[in-house]
């Protein structure tokens, strides 16, 4: 599974998969093996390389939706971005739950962010200015809200039916 991921404000993507007995990540051309055991409601131990980390996960992981992961003492903000999950891909957002997402129509490349997470827009803002073929595009808010996620920077190549932004 390919997700989109904004971790405090660092954004990359993970590809996870789950074989039953570990479950195989690869962050940033880095792999990891991970061996997952449950420890309570919201608490896991995960050993990787012979190293031993409890975490704690508050907040329900939802596609578009922020949680916080404990490890240690040390909290990460978290945002996971599932772009197959998407309702579609040929509208410029998807709407959830009271939550809008910009999605590229096609692939191009992010040539101005308009906006920074946590930024309070209103209905029609633009929000990043994308380039497909040869033509700039404003994309712009769908609704008045906040904006929890920028999965893009200026300089990014975006795919179709990518998650650009999620405003709330």
């Amino acid at each position: 599974m390919k997700l989109h991921a904004n971790i405090n404000d660092y954004q990359t993507e993970i590809q996870i998969r789950d074989d039953g007995r570990c479950v195989f990540a690869e962050v940033d051309g880095r792999r990891y093996e991970l061996d997952v055991h449950r420890s309570g409601d919201n608490g896991y131990l995960i050993v990787s390389d012979g190293q031993v980390f409890d975490c704690r996960v508050e907040g329900r992981p939802e596609s578009g939706k922020r949680i916080d992961v404990f490890v240690g003492t040390r909290n990460y903000g978290l945002t996971l971005t599932d772009p197959k999950r998407l309702s579609s891909a040929t509208s410029t957002n998807a709407q959830g739950d009271d939550t809008a997402r910009i999605i590229a129509l096609m692939p191009g490349k992010v040539v101005r962010v308009l906006v920074e997470v946590g930024s309070q827009v209103a209905a029609g803002a633009g929000i990043m200015v994308v380039e497909a073929m040869k033509m700039q595009n404003e994309m712009k808010s769908p609704k008045a809200g906040t904006v929890i996620a920028l999965n893009i920077q200026t300089g990014s190549t975006v795919n179709g039916g990518d998650v650009l932004a999620v405003i709330e």
